[in-house]
C-alpha cells in the first residue's frame, strides 16, 4: 500500500522559492530556500539532446533566458553557458538537484512531454531507483503516467489536470477515462476545477493537490494541499 500522507504535511513550493529577479524559478538557489523553509519542492524536467535531464519549465528557453531555442535540442555543455534571466544562475541538472535535496524534503516531479514517451522516463528511473528521499512523479500526459504504471508501479504517480473554460465537462470526462487507464494515485488540478463533481468523487478516496494559486485559500474539503506560486519578497 502506497503512503501519500507526506503530500499533506508541508507547504509546497511551485518551482522552488523565487522572485525571478535575483533568484530564478527552478534554480539551485530557489531549491535551497525551499529546503531552508521546509517546503516540499515541485519542479519540472526535460530530457535534452545529450540525454541529460535538466530542471526547467518551458519547452522554449526564451522566457527565462531570452534565447529562442527549444531546450530539447540543446546539450548541457551549451546550456551551461546560458544564465537564467539577469542572474548568475544556470539551468541545473536534475542529478545535482537530487544531491542537494538528499531526502531533506519531498519532491513533486513533473515530467514534460516534448519527447517520445519512454525516453525521459527511462533516464529518470536510473536516478530515482537509487534515491532514498520521498518523491512522486506526475504529468499532464496520461501516457507518461501509464508508463510508470507499467514500468514502475511502486512509484507514486499523479495526473495533472488544467482548466479549460469551454466544454469543461467533456474535458474532464476525457481525463477521467484516462484515469481508468493510467490509474493515478493523485490528481494535481487547477484550483478552478476543484468544485467539479468528477474531481470531488476522486477526492473521496484519493489525494487531490491544487495549483495555479497565489494567495487564495482553498478548503481542505476540496484539496488536500496547495501548490503555491510562492515568490519570495
Amino acid at each position: 500500500m502506497k503512503n501519500l500522507e507526506f503530500l499533506k504535511e508541508k507547504p509546497i513550493a511551485h518551482r522552488g522559492l523565487y522572485d525571478n529577479i535575483t533568484i530564478p524559478e527552478n534554480s539551485i538557489e530557489a531549491f535551497k530556500l525551499a529546503i531552508k523553509n521546509d517546503n516540499i519542492i515541485e519542479l519540472d524536467l526535460h530530457l535534452i539532446k545529450d540525454n541529460n535531464i535538466v530542471v526547467f519549465h518551458d519547452d522554449n528557453l526564451k522566457r527565462m533566458t531570452k534565447i529562442n531555442k527549444q531546450i530539447k535540442n540543446m546539450t548541457y555543455e551549451e546550456l551551461k553557458k546560458i544564465n537564467l534571466l539577469d542572474t548568475n544562475y544556470e539551468i541545473p541538472l536534475f542529478k545535482d538537484v537530487l544531491n542537494l535535496v538528499d531526502g531533506k524534503v519531498p519532491l513533486i516531479i513533473e515530467l514534460k512531454y516534448d519527447q517520445k514517451v519512454g525516453l525521459l522516463e527511462n533516464e529518470l528511473v536510473k536516478l530515482l531507483d537509487n534515491y532514498n528521499g520521498q518523491f512522486v512523479v506526475k504529468s499532464f500526459n496520461p501516457f507518461i503516467v501509464n508508463w510508470f504504471k507499467k514500468n514502475r508501479p511502486n512509484y507514486i504517480r499523479g495526473l495533472l489536470v488544467h482548466y479549460k473554460k469551454e466544454n469543461l465537462s467533456q474535458f474532464l470526462c476525457n481525463h477521467m477515462v484516462f484515469n481508468k487507464i493510467c490509474k493515478p494515485d493523485f490528481l494535481s488540478c487547477n484550483y478552478r476545477i476543484l468544485e467539479n463533481k468528477k474531481v470531488k468523487k476522486f477526492k473521496k478516496e484519493n489525494i487531490v493537490l491544487a495549483w495555479g494559486l497565489r494567495d487564495q485559500n482553498i478548503s481542505k474539503s476540496l484539496a488536500d494541499n496547495l501548490i503555491y506560486n510562492k515568490r519570495i519578497k
